[in-house]
């Protein structure tokens, strides 16, 4: 199964936006990607209004996502990515969406906010509260995650233990001082802890670090990108990862009661 991971720098125009996500698209069915991850708040950013993705909140039926679902009609791609959905006055939902065949297949909000590091994702922010189900990409099962949602393993477990294969992740990672190793490291972690493949896809503008990655179960980078725009690729195959948890059976070791998420 091919996959793959494209990032970009947002912009503070979703059209913009949403065309470049149609280009990657494009790009990632002509290099026979069966999923393609994409970053996390793509409908709008601007580096001196940090609200400006909850002030650009569109719902599900808004003129960015009919772009992209058109474009989706046309290919035979599942594609994640996230953008904010109105919820209240001034506030929205960080939402993740699954394309596949001009449909949102799933949809999942963002459990952990990113309420650290001098910023405070809730200000304007709605918690979702609900792990979302599994979906199935070529025969391998995929656990939905975005960002933040990274430094939190029982998430990853639990998606695990649900039979995940794969753990897929839009994210927007801020810059800052060690940000980049934890960002490296998290990944490898995730990786390691739940024995899936992960592909996990950056923004890249001057806020954020890019760095997109896919990573294999025993932690290997399998395709790296800087932090500019850019397309990796990489082959992901069950077998490999049926042999690597018949020799590293983490999930079937444990020694403690499944993690409950709400």
């Amino acid at each position: 199964m091919r996959v793959a991971a494209g990032q970009f720098a947002v912009t503070p125009d979703w059209q913009t936006n949403a065309q470049t996500c149609i280009v990657l698209m494009q790009q990632a069915q002509a290099n026979g990607a069966s999923l393609l991850v994409l970053p996390e708040a793509l409908l709008a950013r601007d580096d001196n209004d940090p609200d400006m993705s909850v002030k650009s909140a569109q719902p599900l039926t808004g003129g960015f996502l009919q772009r992209l679902l058109e474009e989706s009609r046309s290919n035979a791609l599942t594609t994640v990515l996230t953008i904010h959905v109105p919820t209240s006055e001034g506030r929205a939902a960080n939402t993740l969406v699954v394309l596949r065949g001009g449909e949102i297949i799933a949809q999942y909000q963002k459990l952990h906010l990113y309420d650290a590091f001098n910023v405070q994702e809730s200000k304007r922010v709605d918690a979702g509260d609900v792990l979302p189900p599994l979906i199935e990409v070529d025969g391998m099962k995929v656990g939905l995650m975005t960002c933040y949602d990274l430094r939190f393993p029982d998430m990853a477990l639990a998606h695990a233990l649900q039979g995940a294969d794969i753990l897929v992740l839009p994210t927007a990672w801020v810059r800052g001082p060690l940000k980049e190793h934890h960002w490296i490291t998290l990944l490898a972690a995730r990786a390691l802890d739940t024995t899936c493949y992960i592909v996990a896809a950056g923004e890249c503008g001057n806020k954020n670090i890019g760095q997109s990655r896919i990573v294999d179960p025993l932690g290997v980078t399998l395709a790296g990108a800087g932090t500019g725009p850019q397309m990796i690729f990489a082959e992901l195959c069950k077998d490999s990862l049926g042999h690597i948890r018949a020799q590293l059976p983490v999930l079937k070791n444990r020694r403690f009661a499944p993690p409950q998420i709400m």
